[in-house]
């Protein structure tokens, strides 16, 4: 096997965001299109001579062909040693704790997240730093710089390495270790919660459905929730990852996750639900006809925390994206924690988590985490619920209830408008921008705007501003409502609308979500102009 420099050019458009960069499957399949943006991430580190990386991916189509090409990659351009999951395949979050625990420089995941996967579907790779967090600005910025100017890339002529056979092997002069993609995670799990107390429920006829949505937390899941904790054969629905998800869409919310609600509303449904995403860093909490929100979750698991061993001690403080309601908020203030409002992105909890300054954070998105490594995480999530729920011997919709008698009730809904014409979502947000000092004041849908910005945040670790974050506009009475352009899709722009409601009222705490926000629809309907510029008369997507 010989090195062979491969004389290139920059490619329009390798421009990587907050989770790395994606496209179509097919554009990654281009000859040369992964290999240029590989070597600009080696190089945009200043180079992996003598390094150690982690390498795993969700196992969506194109993963096992797309790491082959980077381990030559890898090889060619010096590094000492590559750790991979087993067949490819490692979730995000066990990526992160397996850079973390080996002291990794660092890691390549590929993934396009909760993305559809397959042959005209979604294909990503990002990098993530030493602390196995994702790549901090400063990184990315010097990623996307070599994209611009890059001129060549370095791979082994030969060489293949077998992913499927655990140990060690060498390929050139770099070694390759094949691991178990689920051992290091389930020991990590086993010592943040009382496995003991958990499997107790099982045992005593607790039931439970776990969607694993053909995705990569399926042998993740396997192996603790039936295996170490208990749980019945059957409890894992949907448990072998395929490289097109089954054919659907592996996120994790009632509209994808329908198998899973229907499941949890039917007349015998299981005691808890819960299920995840395509690389395994979201989840969606649901009890017996009790959906939870992922910023209810968040705000329960703060309160609740401290009922797993791994938080006996007490939390540091607790983060949220902008976009997710201040429910944790209010948790926070009543137990006199440090709280913080980040822009979306997990490099944002990193560097709070990093800093001691945070235990728990979490994202609107079906994303929540704590120290334990420096991703979002699934399973984690779903075992912390499991563990309140064995200490306390409560149902979900109890839990929930309590919740909102205590703290109030943060109504919230997210409006997904997918696909919308990129120069017509670009020209909305322009436009309400231009607007947000005329707003305070204003009527619109039976309700009085009483202030407006766009969010900026000053990072109190590393000193960093970040701004552009979303459009925000505040209500009188507790309402909220968020415009943001997404920049996960990969096909047009998918326009985000975010409602929020606070209710104290104690007879006004079981409302329908939708019906509790109708006015702050409405407000946002008129105020954005969404039905006029979009053509769209109703939201894609309803989470």
């Amino acid at each position: 096997m010989n090195v062979q420099t491969v004389e290139t050019a920059p490619i329009e458009g390798q421009k990587p965001g907050t989770s790395g960069l994606r496209k179509k499957t097919a554009v990654f399949m281009q000859p040369g299109y992964l290999e240029n943006y590989t070597q600009a991430i080696f190089d945009g580190i200043g180079g992996i001579d003598g390094k150690t990386l982690v390498v795993g991916g969700d196992g969506r189509y194109f993963n096992d062909v797309a790491i082959g090409t980077i381990l030559r990659m890898a090889a060619a351009n010096g590094a000492a040693k590559c750790i991979v999951g087993r067949g490819g395949i490692l979730s995000t979050p066990a990526a992160s704790h397996l850079i973390r625990k080996r002291g990794a420089d660092g890691g390549l995941i590929l993934s396009a997240s909760h993305n559809p996967g397959g042959p005209n579907a979604d294909f990503g790779l990002k990098y993530n730093g030493p602390n196995g967090g994702p790549a901090t600005e400063g990184v990315t910025e010097k990623i996307f710089a070599r994209t611009t100017e890059i001129d060549a890339y370095r791979i082994l002529d030969g060489g293949d390495v077998d992913l499927d056979t655990l140990g060690n092997s060498a390929l050139g002069a770099m070694q390759v270790e094949i691991v178990d993609p689920v051992a290091d995670y389930a020991e990590l799990m086993g010592t943040l919660f009382d496995f003991e107390a958990i499997g107790g429920l099982f045992k005593g006829g607790f039931r439970m459905a776990f969607d694993a949505m053909h995705a990569v937390t399926g042998p993740y899941a396997h192996e603790i929730l039936e295996q170490r904790l208990g749980a019945p054969a059957g409890t894992v629905m949907n448990g072998v990852p395929s490289p097109d998800f089954g054919g659907g869409h592996p996120d994790p919310n009632p509209v994808w996750a329908k198998t899973l609600m229907d499941v949890m509303y039917a007349d015998d449904a299981p005691d808890f639900g819960a299920a995840s995403d395509g690389d395994g860093d979201r989840n969606m909490i649901v009890g017996a006809h009790c959906y939870v929100s992922p910023s209810d979750s968040l705000a329960l698991l703060a309160d609740r925390a401290e009922l797993a061993p791994g938080y006996a001690v007490g939390l540091a403080g607790v983060a949220r994206s902008m976009p997710t309601s201040a429910a944790a908020d209010r948790v926070a203030e009543a137990k006199g924690m440090a709280h913080f409002e980040t822009p979306t992105g997990w490099k944002f909890f990193g560097n709070l988590l990093d800093a001691g300054k945070v235990t728990l954070c979490g994202e609107e998105s079906a994303g929540t985490g704590s120290n334990h490594v420096r991703e979002k995480d699934g399973l984690w999530a779903v075992l912390l619920w499991l563990n309140i729920l064995a200490v306390t011997g409560k149902s979900v919709s109890e839990l929930m209830a309590e919740h909102w008698a205590t703290y109030g009730r943060n109504y919230y809904s997210r409006h997904d408008y997918e696909a919308v014409d990129s120069a017509a979502a670009n020209k909305l947000v322009a436009d309400l921008r231009a607007r947000l000092g005329a707003l305070p004041g204003q009527s619109a849908g039976g309700l009085t705007v009483s202030g407006a910005d766009e969010f900026s945040y000053d990072d109190p670790v590393d000193g960093s501003t970040s701004s552009g974050q979303g459009i925000r506009i505040y209500f009188d009475g507790g309402g909220r409502v968020v415009f943001r352009l997404s920049g996960t899709g990969t096909d047009g722009a998918t326009l985000r609308v975010y409602l929020e409601q606070l209710e104290t009222d104690p007879a006004a705490l079981d409302k329908d979500p939708q019906e509790a926000l109708s006015g702050i629809v409405a407000a946002a309907d008129e105020l954005a102009e969404i039905t006029a510029r979009t053509g769209r008369s109703a939201p894609d997507v309803i989470t």
